[in-house]
This record gives C-alpha cells, sequence and structure tokens, in this order.
C-alpha cells in the first residue's frame, strides 16, 4: 500500500508530497526553494531507505517548481508534467523575477503525462486524471486502492484554484472538479496543492464553489 508525506514549502506555503511504498518514491512538486527545506526533504527520503524514481508535477506554476533544478542536481530526475504546461514551465524565470524570489531554472522534461497515464511505484499505480481550469495542463494523480488523490491547485478545503493566472478559466475548472473528481467517490481524501487534506464527501457538502 501507497503512503503519501507532505512538506510545506516557500514563501506560499505550497504543499510538497512524496507518493512511496516504503522503498520507492515519487516527488510531486518540489517546491524547496532553500537548503533548509531541501535537507528536509532529502532526510525524509534517506531516513526512510527511499529511493526517488520520478519527479510529477500537477502543474507548473512557480510555487510548484522551486526545487526542481535540485532535485535534478542531486537525484537526477527531470520533470514530468502535462505538455499543455510546458510553456508555463520555460516562463519560470521571469515570473520568479515578478515575485522577487530566487529561481534556478527547472531542466527540460523527461517526458510528458495525459489523461489516463500510469504512474508505477513498485506494484501499485496511479491515474493521472486531466483536470484543467487553473492552469491548462493541470493533472491530479489518482489511488483507487489507497482512495486519495493528489489535486495540486485545483480543489481545496472548502475553496478552489484561482482562475486569474494565464490559461486560468473557471467554468473550465468547475467541470474538471465535477466530472474528474467528484466521480471519484466520497471517501476519497484529497491532498491539496496548499492547505490541508480535505475528502471528496465533504466538498461536495460544504464547498461555497460548488453547491
Amino acid at each position: 500500500m501507497l503512503s503519501v508525506a507532505r512538506f510545506t514549502f516557500n514563501p506560499f506555503q505550497e504543499n510538497t508530497y512524496v507518493i512511496h511504498d516504503g522503498r520507492e518514491a515519487i516527488v510531486v512538486d518540489p517546491g524547496c526553494w532553500n537548503t533548509g527545506e531541501e535537507r528536509e526533504l532529502e532526510g525524509f527520503l534517506s531516513d526512510n531507505g527511499l529511493t526517488p524514481i520520478r519527479l510529477v508535477l500537477t502543474h507548473a506554476h512557480i510555487d510548484h517548481i522551486l526545487g526542481c533544478a535540485w532535485m535534478h542536481k542531486r537525484y537526477g530526475l527531470s520533470p514530468e508534467l502535462h505538455r499543455e504546461d510546458l510553456r508555463i514551465l520555460h516562463g519560470g524565470e521571469r515570473t520568479a523575477g515578478m515575485y522577487g524570489i530566487p529561481y534556478d531554472p527547472a531542466p527540460e522534461p523527461k517526458g510528458f503525462l495525459s489523461a489516463g497515464d500510469t504512474v508505477r511505484i513498485g506494484t501499485d499505480e496511479l491515474k493521472v486524471l486531466f483536470v484543467p481550469g487553473h492552469a491548462p495542463g493541470h493533472i491530479a494523480l489518482y489511488h483507487a486502492p489507497g482512495k486519495f488523490v493528489v489535486s495540486g491547485d485545483v480543489l481545496f478545503q472548502n475553496s478552489v484554484g484561482r482562475v486569474d493566472l494565464p490559461g486560468g478559466d473557471m467554468d473550465t475548472l468547475l467541470k474538471s472538479i465535477r466530472e474528474q473528481l467528484f466521480t471519484l467517490g466520497d471517501e476519497v481524501t484529497v491532498h491539496s496543492g496548499h492547505g490541508p487534506d480535505t475528502t471528496i464527501g465533504r466538498e461536495k457538502r460544504s464547498n461555497p464553489f460548488l453547491k
């Protein structure tokens, strides 16, 4: 069975996730942006005997990619993401400059992920869901046996992702949530890109954007 560990990094308080089976790990949205945060992530992997095998981005907004260059230098991993977010990834240096934060540009992607693809960890599989709206190439990772989804910035506790950034669209976002996430089952845990975990059932009942 897969386990999920969360780390909250950088000034945007972004959630980075390590999904692992006790041996191999996938790092999702590495937001570590200074030496202390890099050491925290590295220490967790080392202390638990985990070998990171893939680096996956739910989307390429700056707060989710700050650690990509370090992951490449330290573990030899390059990001995998949806092709529609490649332009955003390439614009990372300009975006970081707008916010006045240091940024070592991410390496070029190892490959691209699309709806219906699977990401394997040992004998387990994560299903790739295409959930645009917050970003044009946004994806989520769903593990049916573990009843969890890593949703990035699509769905939060009592909120949804912002749509005022390039490529954002509220109608598209709400459609993604209703058709791709709300169909997973009320008991499914949502590991969001910011803030605490929630469940599909809770957001169906109480999310003001989706009532």
